[in-house]
């Protein structure tokens, strides 16, 4: 099956790595040389908009949401099926791309990895393809509309970055406490991967470790006093916000 990218940035390149071994791979775009790189890596064929057409074909669209507009002006042809995963872009404004069926889908960056969650909505007819497809790259949840997908990106999108915040967070804590980097960071390491594991609610899971007047309560303690379970609802809350304006 083939499966064309329109787009060659890092999500793009994200979604291309896992991907590559799976399907025959076509990327899409303006500068000539990006693309070269793209397909050296990819083993993708590679066209400029004025070369391309995407008639009858599968495409992922990848690029900014920003430049939206201009990219329906340049693409030729009626896709089969068009996936995006433009951020704040509800179903209506993807029509402005001429294809016979619709996905929206939030990935994030661990697609490299085929560890991306992948959250998903659109046409229910194509459902079972973008599954398979999107699930190249990882676990796919369907969500019931536009919204849940905005919802969602402040979840997957973009809450790599806000791990990424705390992990650095509690490496640090480990080198403020004597431990050297390395160390310190391999253990977050370790710790964030161990928590994947556990299947139980995340109460839960807190619950089973913070025994009384032991070291955890003493820690969740301080965390609390500091409002971090707070100001990290607010920053979920602040990104949805956000991707309803774009």
């Amino acid at each position: 099956m083939k499966v064309t990218l329109v787009g060659y940035g890092a999500m793009a390149s994200a979604i291309a790595e896992g991907l590559k071994d799976k399907y025959e791979l076509e990327v899409i775009g303006r500068d000539k040389e990006k693309l070269k790189n793209f397909s050296e890596k990819y083993g993708a064929k590679y066209y400029t908009f004025e070369e391309a057409n995407i008639d009858n074909k599968i495409v992922i669209l990848a690029v900014k949401p920003y430049v939206l507009d201009e990219v329906a002006q340049k693409l030729e042809g009626k896709a089969k099926l068009l996936i995006s995963i433009l951020a704040g872009k509800p179903l209506k404004e993807l029509q402005k791309i001429p294809a016979f069926s619709y996905i929206r889908a939030m990935p994030n960056v661990a697609a490299k990895y085929a560890a991306s969650t992948t959250a998903i909505t659109g046409d229910i007819d194509s459902k079972e393809l973008a599954t398979e497809i999107l699930g190249a790259i990882g676990k796919v949840v369907w969500v019931n509309s536009d919204d849940e997908i905005d919802m969602a990106t402040a979840i997957i999108g973009s809450g790599p970055a806000f791990l990424g915040i705390i992990a650095e967070a509690i490496s640090d804590g480990g080198v403020y406490c004597g431990l050297k980097r390395d160390v310190a960071i391999e253990l977050t390491k370790g710790l964030f991967e161990s928590f994947s594991k556990l299947n139980e609610d995340f109460s839960q899971i807190k619950n089973s470790v913070m025994s009384p007047k032991g070291t955890t309560a003493e820690g969740v303690r301080a965390l609390e006093e500091e409002g971090v379970r707070g100001k990290i609802m607010k920053g979920i809350i602040k990104t949805y916000e956000k991707s309803k304006k774009i």
